[in-house]
């Protein structure tokens, strides 16, 4: 690639941009959603106090279906050319998006033409002929979880359109290595309850059929063009394979035989196991294993290439098709040759959704980035463990070891996060190293310690690894693991997910640098409530490597990596008892339903006879075209260059019979269909007639005849009880406090009220960590407020903690939800006033101004008030008008 692409590349992320338009425009993107897509949405949204999936996962989960069902799956380059163009779906986007070096909002006409040009050919150089997507995720985010979710949210939609070409009927998912491959079995084992709404996890676990290709030997049994199928398998047991021996003359008369292929050195020794294996006829031909042939036998298949970062730099260029040659036996050639032969077949792929842990390959931006959550946002926001970092010169392998392992114990004494012991990870560069050196020397050290030798697990795959070490190596996240230290060559890769892991010591340059950065980034993973710390020591020499691979593959160094979230702190937040409490007056509404007597020959208002109001009832649904002759304004609205035609038979419409409306109507009703066709002929207009009416106008089956049939059938009546409740505004944590991470700029707490009987009117908590700056500025004016007798910040505990919230309707998914207000305080008069600091653009948000509806309920059931004040006028402390 020219210099002049890649400048441009690391210069310019598009999946910024894409992020922006999709959170400017959220709203009415998900008009154009299915009712399904948005309950799927809706029911994973981390505002849900129910909801499983992390922040990130559900904004990748949130693009991949604005993908799919805004822009119908459209190839990333023509995505970003209708973007730039400002086409399509992009026609009235707003100028402007993030800039990738910074974060902040920039005009896009920064980017020059040229720079387009450059991002635009880079991403037609590398185009597949199925889309091809990338979601950049950090290790430790839980991307598997995030590819079953993306894979079940297929099969549901896939189930009700079955037609439809955007979704998939089955997954195949690549995995790297077979570390990877045994990781995967949670897409298996997985409680799908957690990120698939009830009434669709029966059909789930009834209809999906997991295939696992572990062994050499395993074929796949898919029935050909069944639906539903998800595929695991390394790689290398789908890849094609390449045949570069010269054929002899027997094998000229004959052709290979099964024998052949078991034959030391045989060019197909390797899928000696493999079944209808077509020899090829001529020199270079590429064969495939029957594997393959199954999955060209399968409908719409969907690729997902699980742990693409397990290769960085030039090997992940390769894998995801980059600078690949047509002849490359790599991973993107089989899928490219995969998708070729389904089109052949009459099927396609309908997408490659590739997971990696980085947007980066060097100074480079993958083009195909759709999303990215970097690895220092994931260390600030506490799904990782924190780093420290420890680099050693001038030192022996002895020495290194007893300063790693002793600082390593120090710093985990007395830590069982979920009672598991922390483990550290020792790395040699061979199995030798490990058995003759490493395993002497750590045993000695830990003898030395007063430490049992049996705390040692050794893992390397030789003759010497028995099947009770495996077990062990298996269950070192379990209770009752006693291994401590494990010792290993080459397990440092993606899927080992020891979250107990806290450690990682390598003394040894391994021949491969980029060994240094993977296993660095084993023991990152997150583990209990809290965030706890990776102790990670490493040779001089390894910690230049590592600061290298940073640089490259994150854009970090060990330093950014130290102090990924050093501008927040964690605070113990203490309850102060008593706790306080305050009555509250809840409104619960339910509404009965009661059955009337139907009486024959009412009307349902559609008498097609009366030409006045069949007009007035039908004219909402006509189609006009209005024909105008000139375009000068003096001519607009004169009926001399003007007419209107009706259009409304050109209008698509469904045919009713008889059979079909009373199905419909009961389907709606829930009564019985010979109940509801007696109904219906019993009506002034008869059966007929509506028919008729209805066949016309198919809205009038919706709009009239159901919602006036229930009015004949059924009265409502409305039931309001207030009930009082005494709340607490905090709850007592079970561990003595709540730990949380805040920014000591925004952070009070009671040691910093000077007066004390101002301190005395708030701090329910010892330490408030506010939001926001306006927040803090709302808090200091209405604690020295003369008016203001009582005070709460209420808004920093929203996950449980609190009974002080206000359930709402969200306008937009019709999901009840909890909102917890920011402040609580009560007047000189005895009246208390609820508060909400809200950013000036986020007032008039449906989502603002559902809470606001239903706080006001519950305040002026309670006798309180509600207000919301916005963040300027929180700043210039225009604060007065709440005091009113």
């Amino acid at each position: 690639m020219p210099k002049k692409t890649d400048a441009a590349l690391g210069e310019f992320a598009f999946f910024k941009f894409l992020l922006t338009f999709y959170q400017q425009n959220k709203k009415r993107i998900r008009v154009s959603y299915r009712d399904l897509s948005k309950k799927f949405l809706d029911f994973n949204d981390p505002e849900n106090a129910h909801a499983y999936l992390r922040t990130p996962q559900f904004e990748a989960l949130e693009i991949y279906v604005f993908l799919k069902e805004f822009l119908d799956n459209k190839r990333i380059e023509q995505i970003f050319k209708e973007w730039y163009e400002k086409e399509g779906v992009f026609a009235d986007r707003a100028e402007g998006g993030v800039a990738a070096d910074t974060g902040q909002i920039s005009l896009f006409e920064d980017v020059s033409q040229k720079q387009y040009e450059d991002v635009f050919k880079a991403m037609r150089k590398n185009a597949r002929a199925y889309p091809n997507y990338i979601f950049a995720l950090t290790m430790g985010t839980g991307k598997t979880i995030l590819m079953a979710t993306c894979i079940f949210y297929e099969f549901i939609l896939a189930n009700k359109w079955k037609k439809d070409p955007k979704y998939c009927h089955n997954a195949l998912v690549f995995s790297p290595d077979k570390t990877v491959l045994l990781s995967l079995r949670e897409l298996e084992t997985f409680e799908l309850s957690k990120v698939v709404p009830p009434e669709y996890v029966n059909f789930l676990t009834s209809h999906i059929r997991f295939h696992f290709l572990e062994e050499a030997g395993t074929s796949l049994d898919t029935l050909d063009q069944s639906m539903f199928n998800v595929i695991v398998s390394n790689t290398q047991k789908i890849i094609l394979k390449r045949k570069n021996k010269e054929k002899t003359a027997i094998d000229d008369l004959f052709g290979a035989t099964p024998d052949t292929f078991k034959e030391s050195g045989s060019v197909y020794a390797d899928a000696a196991d493999l079944y209808d294996f077509d020899t090829p006829e001529e020199e270079g031909e590429l064969t495939t294993n029957q594997r393959f042939e199954k999955l060209t036998r399968l409908g719409q298949l969907g690729i997902y290439v699980d742990e693409a970062h397990h290769a960085f730099g030039k090997k992940l260029a390769k894998d995801m098709g980059i600078g690949a040659k047509e002849t490359d036996n790599s991973l993107r050639t089989t899928i490219d040759k995969l998708a070729s032969r389904l089109e052949r077949a009459g099927t396609r792929v309908v997408a490659c959704f590739n997971y990696t842990g980085t947007p980066y390959i060097g100074q480079t931006v993958l083009p195909e980035v759709v999303y990215a959550y970097g690895l220092s946002d994931a260390i600030a926001n506490e799904y990782l463990k924190k780093a420290d970092l420890h680099g050693y010169s001038n030192t022996k392998s002895e020495e290194f070891l007893r300063i790693a392992i002793d600082d390593f114990l120090t710093k985990t004494d007395g830590l069982r996060p979920e009672g598991l012991l922390p483990k550290m990870a020792i790395f040699a560069t061979t199995i030798d190293e490990v058995r003759n050196e490493l395993q002497p020397l750590v045993a000695k050290i830990l003898e030395e310690k007063g430490l049992p030798a049996d705390s040692i697990l050794v893992n390397l795959g030789d003759d010497k690894t028995t099947n009770d070490d495996i077990r062990e190596f298996i269950r070192l996240d379990t209770p009752g693991s006693k291994k401590q230290f494990i010792l290993l060559v080459n397990k440092g890769r993606e899927g080992w997910n020891c979250r107990s892991l806290f450690s990682v010591a390598m003394f040894r340059t391994p021949t491969s640098k980029v060994f240094v950065l993977q296993a660095t980034m084993r023991c990152f993973r997150a583990i209990g409530e809290t965030q706890h710390t990776a102790h990670v020591y490493l040779s001089a020499d390894n910690l230049q490597i590592l600061n290298d691979e940073l640089s490259q593959n994150f854009r970090l160094s060990a330093d950014d990596l130290n102090n990924a979230n050093s501008h927040k702190q964690r605070y113990d937040i203490l309850v102060k008892e008593p706790v306080e409490r305050i009555k509250l007056q809840r409104v619960r509404r339910s509404f009965e339903l009661i059955e009337k007597e139907l009486l024959p020959n009412q009307e349902l208002g559609i008498n097609r006879a009366d030409k006045s109001a069949w007009q007035m009832l039908t004219g909402k649904y006509n189609l006009l075209e209005t024909v105008q002759s000139g375009i000068e304004p003096s001519q607009i609205g004169k009926t001399a260059s003007s007419k209107t035609i009706d259009r409304t038979e050109l209008r698509q419409k469904v045919e009713f019979s008889e059979i079909m409306l009373v199905s419909e109507v009961a389907r709606y009703l829930g009564r019985s269909p010979l109940e509801i066709e007696a109904i219906l002929r019993s009506t002034g207009e008869g059966i007929q007639n509506i028919l008729d009416a209805i066949n016309d106008y198919n809205e009038l089956l919706y709009d009239v005849v159901i919602p006036r049939l229930f009015g004949l059938l059924y009265d409502l009546e409305q039931h309001e009880i207030t009930e009082e409740h005494e709340v607490e505004l905090v709850r007592l944590p079970e561990n003595g406090s709540y730990s949380v991470m805040a920014d000591p700029k925004l952070v009070v707490t009671d040691q910093d009220v000077e007066d004390a009987l101002v301190s005395s009117k708030s701090f329910h908590l010892d330490t408030y960590a506010f939001d926001s700056r306006p927040e803090q500025t709302l808090f200091w004016d209405l604690i020295r407020e003369g008016a203001v007798k009582k005070l709460y910040f209420t808004g920093m505990l929203t996950h449980g903690q609190s009974e002080f919230f206000i359930q709402y309707v969200d306008p937009e998914s019709r999901m009840v939800r909890s909102y917890y207000p920011d402040f609580l305080f009560e007047k000189d008069d005895g009246t208390y006033v609820i508060v909400e600091v809200k950013g000036d653009n986020m007032i008039d948000d449906p989502i603002v101004q559902a809470k606001r509806e239903y706080a006001e309920q519950m305040a002026d059931a309670s006798g309180m008030e509600y207000a919301i004040i916005k963040g300027t006028d929180a700043e210039a402390h225009n604060y007065k008008f709440l005091m009113a």
